[in-house]
């Protein structure tokens, strides 16, 4: 069996999604930090935007899942945000992060953005993981890559790239 290369010499794939499906995810609002699962809707923040369909989660840290350093995280976060503000969509703080608390990444949740919209910016900053949601739907965990051989069959996973090695 074969398995997709690492990105820049890093985990494969296949761990990375086994962390992204593993990580603890937050979004903010009025002071308050309220939990997102994948695998399970999140009403209490469609309650808040009743007008709006879509939900996504992102970040600008660590493209690729490949570690940088904190001027350059800073700096990559700064333009994500005004590049949101722009939209005049709205959005609010999160982050991601281990259960353990070992990495944490500020992020941002994002209303209303077609997906199209959603991937291209996810796409532009580098992410390999993102979050992704309609209106009373589970969240789902997009990955920006190929589905390797040796993944499993995670029901709320969407692989964005075609297959390397299709069996």
């Amino acid at each position: 069996m074969t398995t997709q290369p690492a990105i820049a010499g890093h985990a494969p794939i296949r761990e990375l999604v086994g962390a992204y499906l593993g990580a603890d995810y937050r979004w903010q609002h009025g002071g308050d930090w309220h939990d997102l699962h994948v695998g399970l809707p999140a009403p209490a923040l469609e309650l808040l935007h009743p007008d709006l369909d879509t939900f996504g989660l992102l970040s600008a840290w660590n493209p690729h899942s490949v570690e940088q350093t904190e001027l350059a995280n800073r700096t990559a976060d700064r333009m994500l945000h005004e590049a949101l503000a722009a939209t005049g969509l709205p959005f609010c703080a999160a982050f991601a992060s281990a259960p353990n608390r070992s990495w944490r990444e500020p992020s941002w949740v994002v209303m209303g953005f077609s997906v199209a919209h959603f991937d291209a910016l996810s796409r532009k900053y580098g992410q390999l993981g993102t979050l992704w949601w309609t209106r009373g739907k589970p969240v789902r965990l997009r990955v920006d890559a190929a589905r390797p051989e040796d993944a499993g069959n995670e029901e709320y996973v969407d692989w964005l790239r075609p297959l390397l090695h299709p069996t």
